[in-house]
């Protein structure tokens, strides 16, 4: 058994913005159910504090940070017994709305002093200097956010282990190079070999150059951003690390992404009732005023209206395939892309169905009701929709990038031929060869008996958290062992 402290500044159902918020939501308590002493650190901010009201809070400790005196919250994770340490500095965390962006869409002003102080706060918890009397064998930091920490613990002689996770590197903690010395930092982390970066101070490099073990949400994404195309700035030293970077591949939540007991569901389904499933897309064509057909293929889209996410090459495709496809899209993003994609459903309402903004209850019924769901990222570190798609029986259409290549395998002869075919991909970058990808699907959609071999080949995957927890303790035993030769 290992105890592991979890630096996180999301984690699902406190606070959640993106993907961080499920991996440090469902690793913890996948980690305890292999045995491991978890607790996970994260801000006390006003929506975790209501999130977590149910579960009981009291105040365990208490410690001076850089001249701060913090506060240190206990409960637990709604719905498991995983203890959360909440980190309690009103004037810095006690902020409604994005943890991150101020209302108008940019950065908090003091963005580095809060989460500099966040990164203190995990080097007192890791070495117990709020007095609680634990001591983490590991201390797992995530993203840049947490990036300080490892940097911090590495001046300390009786420090434990560290890893660090990169989710998606083109997300750095960028701030001016006088930050250095308004956070106080040790001189010994100056320097392009520290925290610098062309004159900036850099959150993420405190993680990748200091930690132990570092990895990413996929084996594929721990490749790509050793690239200069995929490096975003730090390939170099993404390759200088590279005997110490690995890819796990992120989980999902299989109790709450589960077609045969899902509450969201019209009608539940397993891969032993496929024909259950249609009643899905009879409910949600309904829903979303869509022509009531099992002709013409309903394909789904949820994710930020971003151009990271392909959102231009979505709005080619759904112009290129014309009245051969139906879409239903659910997002938020840049206004010129949920223009584009409004005036579309505007001006075809029984082609396209579009709802700005998220809502969770009609994500799981697009996963359960679309036949098609489409993920054309230009990089994607691990991607989570494919694989709930996967679970739900609707064949995934994805660029081979990062999570989506590691899970999603293309209809080719040879992968038919040994079973393991469950969706449709395309290599190069480009509206043009995701167009391919479609018409692939869409003349797959006309034959229903290869149809059912691509969805039942999907289901019958195992993408919960469970193999990803038992590769996260291999990875934090390895960093222990690094630790100890020095």
């Amino acid at each position: 058994m290992l105890r592991i402290l979890m630096a996180s500044s999301e984690a699902w159902p406190l606070l959640k913005t993106g993907g961080l918020a499920d991996v440090a939501g469902s690793l913890p308590p996948a980690l305890a159910a292999l045995g491991h002493d978890v607790r996970l650190l994260l801000p006390a901010y006003p929506a975790a504090l209501q999130a977590a009201a149910g579960e009981g809070i009291a105040r365990v400790g208490g410690v001076e940070l850089a001249g701060l005196a913090v506060d240190i919250l206990q409960t637990c994770l709604p719905g498991t017994q995983v203890a959360v340490w909440l980190l309690d500095y009103p004037p810095m965390f006690a902020r409604p709305g994005n943890p991150y962006l101020q209302p108008d869409g940019r950065p908090w002003w003091d963005n580095e002093h809060r989460f500099a102080l966040f990164a203190r706060a995990v080097v007192a918890l890791a070495l117990d200097r709020v007095g609680l009397g634990w001591r983490p064998d590991v201390v797992h930091c995530n993203d840049w956010q947490a990036g300080l920490a490892p940097a911090l613990l590495s001046q300390e002689p009786r420090r434990p282990a560290t890893v660090f996770t990169i989710h998606n590197l083109s997300y750095q903690g960028l701030f001016p190079g006088s930050a250095f010395d308004a956070l106080q930092l040790p001189e010994s982390l100056r320097g392009y070999q520290g925290l610098e970066y062309h004159g900036q101070l850099s959150f993420i490099k405190g993680g990748i150059v200091y930690a132990d073990r570092v990895n990413t949400v996929s084996p594929r994404y721990a490749r790509e951003i050793q690239s200069g195309a995929m490096g975003c700035g730090l390939d170099g030293l993404l390759r200088h690390r590279g005997t110490r970077l690995s890819g796990i591949l992120n989980g999902i939540d299989a109790d709450v992404w589960n077609p045969a007991t899902d509450p969201h569901l019209a009608q539940t389904y397993d891969r032993d009732h496929l024909t259950r499933k249609a009643a899905n897309g009879e409910f949600l064509r309904r829903r979303m005023a869509l022509p009531r057909t099992q002709q013409v293929p309903l394909i789904g889209f949820i994710g930020r209206l971003v151009e990271q996410k392909g959102v231009d090459w979505l709005l080619q495709a759904i112009d290129a395939l014309g009245d051969r496809a139906h879409w239903v899209v659910l997002g938020s993003g840049e206004r010129g892309f949920e223009r584009a994609l409004q005036e579309r459903a505007q001006r075809l309402p029984q082609r396209i169905a579009v709802h700005i903004g998220y809502d969770e209850t009609l994500a799981h019924q697009i996963e359960a009701g679309a036949d098609l769901f489409l993920m054309p990222s230009r990089f994607e570190p691990c991607g989570l929709n494919q694989m709930y798609s996967l679970r739900y029986g609707t064949v995934p259409v994805v660029h081979a990038v990062g999570g989506l290549a590691d899970t999603v395998v293309d209809c080719t002869a040879a992968a038919l031929a040994a079973g393991t075919a469950n969706g449709f991909c395309f290599a190069q970058p480009g509206p043009a060869a995701l167009l391919e990808a479609l018409e692939r699907a869409l003349a797959a959609f006309a034959d229903a008996a290869l149809w059912r071999r691509l969805q039942r080949a999907g289901m019958a995957l195992d993408l919960s958290w469970r193999c990803s927890a038992h590769s996260y303790g291999r990875l934090y035993q390895r960093a222990i062992a690094d630790r100890a030769s020095g």
